[in-house]
């Protein structure tokens, strides 16, 4: 299909597109990788009357460690990610980046367009809310900081104001003994997961678990941060029964609906099963395997 009509606008700053946002509101649209935007608009599921492409903006494409944190602009295409050594410290990320779509896709989609196009079958959102992240947000009024577990508000709904970019995603460096993974189950290369799992948790030196984070990929209107799953396993020793309860729990958060990917019993289950799996691969790398 083609696209309704609009106008398209290449800002060369971020004030300018902040400006053009603010002028345009509800109407305009920031373009960035346009790799989940586009094909959207081609099939009529949204439209805008104005285009604002931030690809070419400088200073939005950089991942490096500073002041505590791993910082990735934005901008930062996919396909530099999975080239990274700094991204490979957090596994889930690492993870994550090769099984986003294709290459194609990786070599053009930004990290900052799939979080902040707010899509819940996307890999972005679960990790980023697992793993802690803040993310960095400027418009007319100046800058701010959202974190992950708040940004997500319904189905392709965000704490961003139609005035803001997206600027930069800022993930904790972690701890000694900590570990995260990312366990996804798609049909096939390209297609969006039909249950995946991000999980982070940090030991203190006796094993037991002092910090957690669990979000479900595609159970959901928005990504699902399994709270009561990280609360279980907080103060625990991970074990397999441990593990199975923090897994069934993170499960029983999931909100899925049933598609020809498989059923809402399908789902949840591959949740559940995910969850585990996640678990049990950031125990091994918090153990230092």
């Amino acid at each position: 299909m083609i696209p309704a009509p609009f106008d398209y606008h290449r800002p060369g700053t971020l004030d300018e597109a902040i400006g053009l946002l603010s002028r345009h509101g509800d109407n305009a649209k920031v373009l960035s990788g346009g790799m989940s935007l586009l094909p959207a608009l081609k099939l009529r599921l949204g439209a805008f009357g104005h285009l604002v492409d931030i690809g070419r903006i400088p200073g939005l494409e950089y991942v490096k460690e500073e002041g505590g944190m791993l910082r990735i602009g934005a901008g930062t295409r996919q396909r530099l990610l999975e080239d990274s050594e700094n991204v490979k410290r957090h596994g889930a990320l690492a993870d994550a980046i090769p099984l986003i779509a294709d290459p194609l896709v990786r070599n053009r989609g930004t990290f900052g367009g799939n979080l902040a196009n707010g899509d819940p079958a996307n890999d972005g959102p679960a990790i980023a809310i697992a793993l802690g992240a803040e993310l960095v947000a400027r418009g007319p009024k100046g800058e701010r900081t959202i974190p992950a577990s708040g940004f997500y508000k319904d189905l392709f709904v965000t704490a961003l104001g139609n005035d803001e970019v997206l600027t930069e995603i800022r993930i904790p460096l972690p701890p000694p003994r900590s570990g995260s993974a990312y366990r996804k189950l798609k049909r096939k290369t390209g297609d969006y997961a039909a249950a995946a799992a991000a999980v982070r948790i940090s030991l203190n030196d006796k094993g037991v678990v002092k910090a957690a984070g669990i979000a479900l990929t595609n159970a959901g209107p928005t990504p699902i941060h399994a709270v009561e799953s990280e609360k279980y396993l907080v103060g625990k020793t991970l074990n397999d029964e441990t593990i199975r309860e923090a897994s069934r729990l993170a499960a029983q958060a999931g909100k899925p609906s049933g598609d020809r990917r498989g059923s809402v019993e399908y789902k949840r289950e591959m949740a559940r099963v995910l969850a585990g799996r996640a678990l049990r691969a950031a125990l091994d790398r918090a153990k230092g395997s």
